[in-house]
């Protein structure tokens, strides 16, 4: 079957496949037994048309609209969607005066769906939050962003967050043999056959995108030269030109989940370390500067003075990075990362920090011991500023006397471990205090 013919003989399916294959009812959808499955929450409320207000966070092509349009399905009220790409303040109070008029005139209940949630700005998240508050809508949000750092705290207070998971390669394999024998909604119609490492390739493109490895069969089915019986036949070659490499977006809060795994890997894992820096720079676009920035900081955040050359090997990678550029400096700047997650490890510089932070905090203008006040103009001695022991003119270099103000003689800040180069600092800490 040709394109032209598939295109006459498709007219009653002029929609996409993967729109067409949208799972109408809860045995139908694919993925999130952890929610869906026999039994949970939220499968017994879609059953009992009780849905409450939710919201739907997860990956694209994991099933949040299908799973909004199966509640619209189940349900006895009015189903609103709107999209807030270009939905606007007066839509939202549309839809409330709608739902308004359906609750005092026919008992009846409005659900509201809003499609991509995160592309609302605040002024149109509250304009929906009374209605909410008061049960005049039930709202339905779906977000692919994280909804703590996109979503009113007020509006999701009041709802209850379902997390989807991202579906696997063998998610978009049941999509796509379903729709390879669905003759009503499917490619059924057709004298269709699908080598299965044509499939795997295909699910494995898609990324636990149902919706992309549904669009790339039909691709491959339409445009692939049929048989001389009519048939066709979709090897891997066909799928492999039917599916590109996809194009990630690094959205705000994927950012920070992977620069914060970044920065942990850098306390235990090489290979892990190493992994989401290339990851985050060459799949999802991130600058490489971000990284730079969090290592040197890491450098004396989790490593300090057990080995101070961490510091010195990052803050090189950085010039080299500003003086050769990406691609090239992938290499110093590995190296960098590697140095650092093998060296010793030492937090003794940041528990020393929140220490005087803690204490700066909780006490007040603190006065500089006289002994230490500067004595560079005439008069100094008369005011008291004397008695500063200079300590190179004593053995060792050291002599003991009061650094802090009066309050705090006696607290103590940095305490050298026994890592590294940290060792020998804390003899000599040791030493000093006469231990």
């Amino acid at each position: 079957m040709d394109l032209f013919t598939y295109q006459q003989a498709e007219q009653p399916r002029a929609r996409l496949l993967a729109d067409r294959m949208r799972p109408q009812t809860l045995d139908e959808y694919i993925g999130q037994e952890h929610i869906v499955g026999p039994g949970k929450l939220l499968r017994r409320a879609i059953e009992g048309d009780q849905v409450s207000s939710i919201l739907l966070y997860g990956p694209p092509g994991c099933g949040k609209t299908t799973l909004a349009n199966i509640i619209s399905q189940q349900t006895e009220g009015e189903f609103v969607r709107l999209n807030a790409v270009d939905a606007t303040v007066k839509d939202v109070r549309e839809t409330i005066e709608l739902a308004k008029n359906n609750k005092a005139l026919y008992g009846r209940k409005t659900i509201l769906f809003l499609d991509e949630v995160h592309r609302f700005n605040t002024a149109r998240q509250d304009a929906l939050l009374p209605a909410v508050e008061q049960g005049i809508i039930v709202f339905i949000g779906a977000t692919t962003e994280n909804p703590f750092h996109h979503v009113n705290g007020a509006l999701l207070s009041r709802s209850t967050l379902f997390q989807l998971e991202p579906l696997t390669k063998e998610h978009s394999k049941l999509a796509m043999s379903r729709a390879l024998t669905d003759v009503e909604r499917g490619l059924g119609f057709m004298q269709l056959r699908a080598d299965e490492e044509a499939l795997e390739h295909l699910a494995a493109m898609a990324g636990g995108d149902i919706r992309r490895a549904l669009n790339a069969l039909e691709l491959a089915a339409v445009t692939t030269p049929s048989e001389p019986d009519g048939s066709v036949h979709i090897t891997l070659a066909e799928a492999e030109e039917s599916i590109r490499k996809p194009t990630v977006r690094a959205d705000e809060s994927t950012q920070y989940d992977v620069l914060s795994a970044f920065h942990k890997s850098v306390r235990g894992s090489s290979d892990a370390a190493l992994f989401w820096f290339l990851y985050a720079v060459e799949k999802l676009g991130m600058d490489p500067m971000t990284f730079l920035r969090r290592l040197i900081v890491a450098c004396s955040e989790d490593i300090g003075l057990a080995n101070p050359q961490a510091m010195v090997q990052a803050v090189t990678a950085m010039d080299a990075y500003h003086k050769i550029g990406w691609p090239e400096a992938k290499y110093n700047i590995a190296q960098a990362i590697l140095f650092a997650v093998e060296s010793p490890k030492s937090n003794a510089t940041a528990v020393a920090i929140g220490k005087v932070m803690d204490t700066i905090s909780t006490s007040g203008t603190m006065q500089v011991p006289l002994h230490l006040r500067d004595t560079h103009y005439r008069g100094a001695d008369k005011l008291g500023h004397q008695g500063y022991k200079y300590p190179h003119d004593y053995p060792g270099h050291y002599v003991e006397q009061q650094y802090v103000p009066d309050p705090l003689h006696k607290r103590r800040f940095y305490e050298a471990t026994g890592q590294g180069m940290e060792e020998k600092i804390r003899l000599n800490q040791e030493r000093r205090r006469g231990r």
